[in-house]
């Protein structure tokens, strides 16, 4: 009884491509299979002609396919690599008060002088108090409210040296720096009428501070110049 033949069996002469199926990039592609039938008495040319046809579309479509999977796998590398760049964590910014410092705050009393700005006590220093007009050396993180920075002398990694009581920069903050001693850390809570009477515009990263808007800085006072050297 005859039937047709299937895949495992085919006759004598029967040749065909090899027939592949994959995906890529979520399509599903079938190669053709290419009989060629081979009768005894008949023109090799035909057979030859046949052959090279179907190894032509063959290599075609293997071309095409070989080129969507690599496309498919650099698309897949750089949407891992992008996935995994989106989950990191913002960079840590460098910080006179870390954790442990702001619940330790949460129970130091707040003081509040009579131009409205108010400051609590990180450590309280032993050297001396600046008097008004000399140079101080000190450090500082400035925050709008929220506690995101805006500008700060530990990121340019040098100290901040000004004169103290001349105007040199915002009330709030030279007010601040006057009751203070070398050696402490303090925390200022700045009202709008002691920051920044025209604002600041904001630097890529940074947060904007609005004009007049209260601001936080946390300072610490690293020494006072020539002090020290007259004292000693």
């Amino acid at each position: 009884m005859a039937s047709s033949p299937s895949s495992l069996f085919l006759p004598v002469g029967y040749t065909s491509c090899k027939s592949l199926s994959f995906t890529s990039l979520g399509i599903s592609y079938d190669k053709v299979r290419c009989p060629v039938a081979e009768f005894p008495n008949s023109d090799m040319k035909f057979r030859s002609s046949r052959t090279r046809e179907c190894m032509a579309t063959f290599n075609k479509i293997s071309r095409r396919d070989v080129l969507g999977l690599a496309f498919g796998f650099s698309s897949l590398f750089m949407n891992s690599f992008d996935a995994k760049g989106a989950g990191l964590p913002p960079e840590e910014k460098p910080k006179l008060c870390d954790d442990t410092c702001e619940k330790e705050l949460e129970n130091v009393p707040m003081v509040t002088t009579e131009s409205g700005l108010q400051y609590k006590d990180i450590k309280v220093g032993q050297g001396p108090s600046p008097p008004v007009g000399f140079q101080v050396a000190a450090n500082y993180v400035a925050m709008v409210p929220s506690g995101q920075i805006f500008d700060s002398s530990l990121e340019k990694g040098q100290f901040y040296i000004f004169r103290v009581g001349s105007g040199q920069v915002i009330k709030g903050l030279d007010e601040g720096i006057l009751s203070m001693k070398v050696g402490g850390k303090r925390r200022l809570y700045i009202p709008g009428s002691l920051a920044f009477p025209k604002g600041l515009t904001s630097a890529p990263g940074r947060p904007r501070v609005a004009p007049s808007s209260p601001v936080v800085f946390d300072v610490s006072l690293e020494y006072i110049p020539g002090l020290e050297i007259d004292e000693e």
